[in-house]
């Protein structure tokens, strides 16, 4: 987490569940750290962690079975892959274009850069 960030804490910990999520490391239908584990290994208050489940259950990207535990929800790797979809066509590219109308780089200069990597 980076405390220094202007993102909430919550919020980096939705991004981390949704990276795992989306990066395949946690599947669909597998259990996922309980609250204070992850708040452990995030080093994060405990209360903080709870507020990140509870907007990814609200979302429909982890469920919880009481007594059991969290879950990744079946279809949350495709819910997250457009949520951050939308983030990137919304938020992030509109910044990109910006700087990159400032410091004068051309989509030929990116698709050039792109097409090396």
């Amino acid at each position: 987490m980076d405390f220094k960030s202007e993102k909430p804490i919550y919020q980096q910990i939705v991004d981390f569940v949704c990276d795992n999520i989306a990066g395949g490391r946690w599947p669909e239908e597998e259990r996922i750290p309980s609250v204070r584990d992850l708040a452990a290994q995030l080093q994060v208050n405990p209360n903080t962690a709870m507020r990140a489940y509870e907007r990814l259950q609200m979302a429909e990207i982890i469920t919880n079975s009481r007594g059991i535990g969290y879950f990744v929800a079946k279809g949350a790797k495709q819910r997250v892959i457009g949520l951050k979809r939308t983030e990137f066509f919304e938020v992030t590219l509109p910044e990109v274009f910006d700087t990159m109308e400032t410091l004068e780089v051309s989509m030929d200069e990116v698709a050039d850069r792109y097409a090396k990597r």
